[in-house]
């Protein structure tokens, strides 16, 4: 892919996941939690769904359940994991614990998929994660949310390597409708049985559910999909770093929060570690290229 291409899509995925955060908190004020997440990625789903009903859609039960699994791990478990770990710890623990996913990516891809990292590269995420904390205030908590925000992250990395594993099967626009629509099935079923259910309907709570469902949900799944399907998941996954940072810059603009000084140092170290995970990969392309002149 386009380097520059690819620059921009990143930065419009990341940018919509960390603005959600912010977004979702205003939404808050209207709706439940899980409530919220649950009419989400439903109409989401339902509304990508309309639109893909005559693209290749998957023709055998296996596809479906494929399809389905993602949804469960990438929308249900992911979100819900969230939003049950709120309960207990901070929104920016739970971001902090969440966003350990592309770590574990890379292991997952070096267990599964057998793809070789470099000790530079290990490097880079352990840095970028290093940022992510710093970013978010330096403090961590061991709490019962705690597990659920490693069980966030986890679900994540997982949804991540099946999507690069199975993601060839399917059309991207019907692998991100459906699997919005069988996660937010998932989380409305949660949302009516696992909590008291809150609904205030007024022209901001419309908008937020329209922005949450068609920007950060539709725009922004399509585009992470269509990344992982041309690009190495755990060099992919590190930009995820980006989102935490994004999400600490939306709140200060849409919710007048402060950004301190640890969020330019820990920005600082984001930026070096995707460098670090993403660009160790010239030097050997390069000597590998001029391998093949010299042979030839």
């Amino acid at each position: 892919m386009n380097r520059i291409l690819f620059g921009i899509l990143v930065v419009v995925t990341t940018s919509l996941m960390g603005s959600s955060f912010a977004v979702g908190k205003i939404g808050l004020a209207y709706f439940s939690p899980l409530l919220l997440v649950g009419l989400r990625f439903t109409l989401a789903g339902l509304i990508m769904g309309a639109w893909v009903w005559r693209k290749p859609l998957p023709k055998s039960a296996g596809d479906w359940g494929k399809l389905c699994l993602i949804g469960i791990l990438q929308t249900a478990a992911v979100m819900g994991c969230i939003f049950l770990s709120l309960r207990t710890i901070t929104a920016g623990e739970s971001s902090i614990l969440t966003f350990m996913n592309p770590l574990l990516v890379v292991i997952w891809g070096t267990l599964f998929l057998g793809i070789s990292y470099r000790l530079t590269q290990w490097m880079g995420v352990l840095i970028g994660l290093v940022g992510v904390f710093i970013t978010l205030g330096f403090h961590l908590q061991w709490e019962t949310g705690t597990l659920f925000g490693i069980g966030s992250a986890l679900a994540w990395s997982i949804a991540t390597i099946l999507v690069k594993k199975w993601g060839v099967r399917f059309n991207v626009w019907v692998l991100t409708a459906y699997q919005m629509l069988f996660g937010g099935i998932l989380l409305l079923v949660m949302g009516l049985t696992l909590e008291t259910p809150k609904l205030i309907v007024t022209p901001t709570a419309v908008f937020v559910v329209l922005w949450l469902a068609i920007m950060a949900s539709i725009v922004q799944f399509a585009t992470w999909f269509y990344l992982l399907n041309h690009g190495d998941p755990g060099r992919t996954s590190a930009f995820l770093f980006l989102a935490p940072f994004f999400g600490v810059l939306s709140g200060w603009l849409l919710l007048g929060e402060v950004v301190q000084w640890h969020v330019y140092m820990g920005g600082l170290l984001i930026f070096a570690g995707i460098f670090l995970v993403n660009w160790t990969f010239a030097p050997r392309r390069q000597v590998s290229e001029k391998a093949q002149l010299a042979s030839s």
